[in-house]
């Protein structure tokens, strides 16, 4: 497709923006694909009223009842994201999970512990993504109570981002990533392997099974390969910037599936060119629905917000910053937010629970 423009335009995105005026940009395949900048006299969030099932969401997550179990809450063919619950108790040392429905992604939003697998020992905590592989057994033992985001690939695997022209230490470098220790796990292991480990629980089709054994499940003396489960923290993630222009969201992937990516939003720079847009731009990101669960910092795009909230925003209508946003970005110069975002193609249903834990006004927010 040509590249074509008509009245008052940009010479380059997310820059220039006339006084008084406001850019949106639609996109498709996630930004990545064919893209426009329009010009607006006024934010098209501007609304009063919204009446239908097409409307921005807010779930106040702190307030969901914990589960010891995946609560989902969001989900579609590709994707299901559940919430878990883990208390220090000596029972985990007890039982090992299997998911064969697909590769789980967790992330940490409170407490730390370890991960036993067939594979070796992974430590985790606050800010750190753990990537398990369909079909790997594996072991959470919290060491502090632990709230735990699930993110569940149910129709391929993860993979890294495209790292193209920024090279292939962009992003994340490899060595940061956590790799399992057997020799430290069969260590702890020994001498209590006719307790520990000796039920394996399988998720398959949404169904859990139980394998119970005589002794610990987890046995192996050694392996090689490149399949196994890994650990990645916010810490050591460096994300893509522009000085000088604000960069879309898509740069900000971690992992990519066939049906969503996972993005981490990171304290970063804020553009330093003076006509730069520095906040959020108004968007359509017309192919995906948007889930950004809010972990930590200060969120600048919107105010009334704390680290547990998640908000769904569904392919089909605008949306960016909210008007106060936008007045206080003053002489702000940093980023202080850390958030989660999974962008998914496939429209998202909502579970049930998550009734009781929605904002059901937050479509108002944006009236100033």
């Amino acid at each position: 497709m040509h590249h074509f423009f008509q009245g008052k335009t940009l010479r380059q995105a997310h820059k220039g923006i006339p006084e008084g005026h406001y850019e949106e940009e639609q996109g498709l395949k996630g930004f990545f694909g064919p893209v426009s900048h329009l010009v607006k006299k006024k934010p098209s969030t501007r609304w009063t009223q919204i009446d239908g099932p097409l409307k921005p969401r807010m779930f106040d997550c702190v307030e969901l009842k914990a589960s010891s179990g995946w609560q989902r809450t969001l989900f579609n063919e590709d994707v299901t994201i559940y919430f878990q619950d883990l208390e220090v108790d000596e029972k985990q040392l007890q039982s090992a999970i299997r998911n064969g429905d697909g590769d789980t992604l967790y992330f940490c939003h409170a407490g730390k512990g370890r991960i036993y697998s067939e594979y070796g020992l992974l430590t985790y905590s606050k800010g750190e993504y753990v990537c398990v592989p369909k079909g790997l057994t594996h072991s959470f033992v919290a060491e502090e109570p632990s709230r735990i985001l699930i993110i569940e690939n149910k129709t391929s695997h993860y993979e890294e981002p495209d790292r193209g022209v920024a090279g292939r230490n962009a992003i994340y470098d490899t060595q940061t990533i956590g790799r399992p220790d057997l020799d430290t796990m069969n260590a702890q292991i020994e001498g209590n392997e006719s307790k520990w480990f000796k039920q394996v629980r399988v998720k398959r089709q949404d169904q859990w099974t139980t394998f119970t054994y005589e002794e610990c499940y987890y046995d192996v003396v050694g392996w090689k390969g490149d399949l196994f489960p890994y650990t990645l923290h916010m810490d050591n993630i460096m994300p893509l910037m522009s000085h000088r222009a604000h960069l879309p969201p898509s740069a900000h992937t971690n992992f990519v599936a066939r049906g969503f990516v996972v993005c981490s939003f990171l304290p970063r720079p804020l553009e330093s060119d003076s006509d730069a847009l520095k906040v959020p731009f108004y968007h359509q990101n017309i192919d995906y629905d948007e889930v950004l669960f809010y972990h930590d910092g200060d969120f600048f795009s919107r105010d009334n917000l704390h680290p547990g909230m998640m908000s769904l925003h569904p392919a089909g209508f605008p949306h960016g910053p909210h008007p106060k946003a936008v007045k206080g970005i003053g002489t702000k110069t940093h980023t202080e937010e850390y958030a989660v975002m999974v962008d998914t193609l496939k429209p998202l249903q909502v579970d049930e629970s998550l009734d009781d834990v929605e904002l059901s006004d937050y479509w108002k927010s944006w009236q100033g």
